[in-house]
């Protein structure tokens, strides 16, 4: 079972996850994720996933590193941390609103589905995938 101090560690990584916008803190951001050529993220549409860490370097700095971007606040709502019996994986979900400013106009998501795996390496939690989605009731 892990530690107080361990869970709080990955909850802040988590959050990290999405807080690092607020100040830009691309060094905190990518120290958090795999570095893995297999390293992914499903976002809710189709056209935006991301394959490799490499290519999640370069949205980074192509988007959310240009002066038109701007994070404005978030929240993590529900979150539920799992770790696996052996303390070296853990599991994630909760709802997610993240919000921002594109060249002045509001952007963000509200009440997204958020997911994802860590895995700790030489003493370091990673995020290796996250999945961001929305319910659809019909």
């Amino acid at each position: 079972m892990p530690t107080d101090s361990e869970r709080l560690e990955v909850e802040n990584i988590i959050r990290d996850a999405i807080g690092w916008a607020l100040t830009k803190d691309l060094d905190r951001l990518f120290s958090i994720m795999a570095q893995d050529d297999d390293f992914f993220i499903f976002h809710p549409d189709s056209k935006s996933t991301i394959v490799g860490f490499e290519a999640f370097k370069k949205l980074g700095k192509r988007v959310w590193m240009k002066d038109e971007f701007k994070a404005t606040d978030f929240a993590v709502r529900d979150l539920r941390v799992k770790f696996a019996e052996e303390g070296n994986v853990a599991w994630y979900s909760c709802f997610l609103d993240d919000h921002a400013e594109w060249n002045g106009q509001p952007i963000g998501w509200d009440n997204a589905r958020w997911t994802g795996v860590l895995e700790k390496r030489d003493r370091q939690w990673v995020i290796a995938q996250m999945h961001f989605s929305f319910a659809k009731d019909d």
